[in-house]
């Protein structure tokens, strides 16, 4: 059953079933089987019921028949009556007993974190900047101008306006060589590389290379599944190491080249040039997750890795860091010979993406706020980051910060007296959140790193978080 948002609803909505030969009033069975709804929480506080009469025209009944049993509830604290003639569940109604309701109702209790007073949690944009006002003049555009046609079933890569608007944008910010008839939408980066691994799979792939460390937990997963074996290639200040990527033979390798994740290296002019040789040689298929390359603050641009082979590279975009996850819009630019199985691996996954949230933000690009959004955004992720470099030269000048001219994190190194694992949880038991680099490892080997996320943390509580961070390394080292 829906949940009632507004008092319109149809009455099939309350599904109420009436037994006219039982001998119970009518009035009586209403109020029962929406008194049941409630205490089951399958209506929930403060939804709107029909207006009583729609309720009486959907079960063939006389209004006041509806009228009496809403008044007995409401009398019974069930449900509240508001100006305009509104009817809802109370807002007071304790939530649903337990053993009755949702699945989530049933859940054994769980203990509760910790309350933090300071998380660098990584890979979190400030939604609370969310373009509103801008995103809701491209909704509107859409929901008045849009052709009919474009609200039918998708062919899978997405709409032709978004692909056009991508390209647009990509090929003059990125320096890709997009072509609209190779762009593929999907729902987000996790997505893009599971229709990528599947597909891959399906071709004779047997190993995927992934930078060691890397983030991309969705890779590892769901090559795992796929049965293909997944190797690390070890990431320097400057990116992945070439050099090690023809002893691993392998068909596939995702990289971060504009900012590695998580130690923000720049992938070289040099090295680009290598790893297309590589892919080149082998045949094989370079994933380029353009993750953040949207947001610097020291550095000229770096171009996409696209640019340089089409042919070879697969791009991953993504809204998630620029504008917010929840969108879930994502895009690959996807080499010619590939198009036709990832369209199609698209089609069974989900039938396509959402139409008017691509035709908003193929809007929202064509109108150059997109462009806006960031250029308003740049200057507020710089000044969080020059907080936590100015907090840690303050409080720990020797952790050795890297990755600094773009993105929305930074690492910071650790000295070699000092253990990783004992320092994040130190910093947890002081109501610090901080995760270090370790687990992010393939093989598990390498300095001692902490990863701070700052997008979303105000420059006062960056600082605070610092300080706690300085007490807690204190604490360590006096132990």
């Amino acid at each position: 059953m829906g949940r009632l948002r507004t008092n319109s609803r149809l009455a099939e909505d309350l599904l109420i079933e009436l037994d006219r030969d039982g001998g119970v009033p009518l009035h009586r069975q209403i109020e029962a089987s929406i008194r049941t709804s409630i205490r089951a929480g399958r209506l929930r506080a403060g939804a709107s019921l029909p207006p009583t009469r729609t309720l009486a025209a959907g079960l063939g009944i006389s209004r006041g028949v509806v009228v009496e049993a809403y008044q007995q509830l409401v009398a019974e604290g069930y449900l509240a009556s508001r100006s305009g003639g509104y009817t809802q569940v109370a807002a007071s109604m304790p939530p649903a007993a337990a053993g009755v309701g949702s699945a989530a109702s049933m859940a054994a209790p769980t203990a509760q974190p910790a309350t933090r007073r300071v998380d660098f949690g990584y890979g979190r944009t400030d939604v609370s900047q969310f373009p509103r006002a801008a995103w809701l003049r491209s909704i509107r555009t859409v929901l008045t101008s849009t052709p009919n046609d474009r609200f039918a079933y998708l062919d899978g890569r997405g709409m032709p306006e978004l692909h056009q608007a991508l390209c647009d944008y990509l090929n003059r910010v990125r320096g890709t060589l997009a072509v609209p008839g190779n762009v593929v939408v999907c729902s987000g980066y996790g997505q893009g590389i599971s229709l990528l691994i599947q597909v891959l799979a399906r071709r004779g792939a047997r190993r995927i290379a992934l930078e060691d460390p890397s983030s991309d937990d969705d890779a590892r997963v769901l090559a795992g599944a796929a049965g293909l074996e997944v190797v690390g290639i070890p990431v320097g200040p400057d990116g992945v190491q070439v050099d090690a990527l023809d002893p691993v033979d392998a068909d596939a390798l995702v990289l971060t080249p504009s900012h590695q994740w998580p130690t923000g290296g720049v992938l070289s002019a040099a090295a680009r040039a290598e790893v297309i040789r590589w892919a080149r040689r082998r045949g094989a298929i370079v994933v380029e997750d353009d993750y953040d390359a949207e947001y610097r603050y020291d550095r000229s641009p770096v171009g996409a890795m696209q640019g340089l082979a089409p042919d070879h590279v697969v791009y991953c975009g993504t809204a998630s860091k620029t504008l917010a996850p929840g969108l879930r819009l994502g895009w690959m630019v996807v080499p010619a010979h590939l198009v036709a199985d990832v369209t199609a691996a698209k089609l069974l996954a989900d039938r396509g993406s959402p139409v008017i949230d691509q035709l908003a933000f193929a809007d929202f690009l064509g109108r150059g706020e997109f462009d806006r959004h960031l250029r308003r955004m740049r200057p507020v992720y710089r000044r969080r980051r020059d907080a936590l470099l100015d907090a840690l030269r303050t409080h720990l000048p020797d952790l050795r910060p890297a990755g600094i001219a773009a993105g929305q994190h930074v690492v910071a190194w650790l000295p070699p007296d000092l253990e990783e694992a004992a320092v994040v949880a130190a910093a947890a038991r002081h109501g610090l959140g901080i995760q270090g680099v370790g687990p992010f490892r393939i093989a598990g080997a390498g300095p001692g790193g902490l990863i701070f996320g700052y997008a979303i943390l105000s420059e006062s509580a960056i600082a605070e978080g610092v300080a706690l961070l300085a007490t807690a390394i204190q604490e360590v080292r006096g132990s």
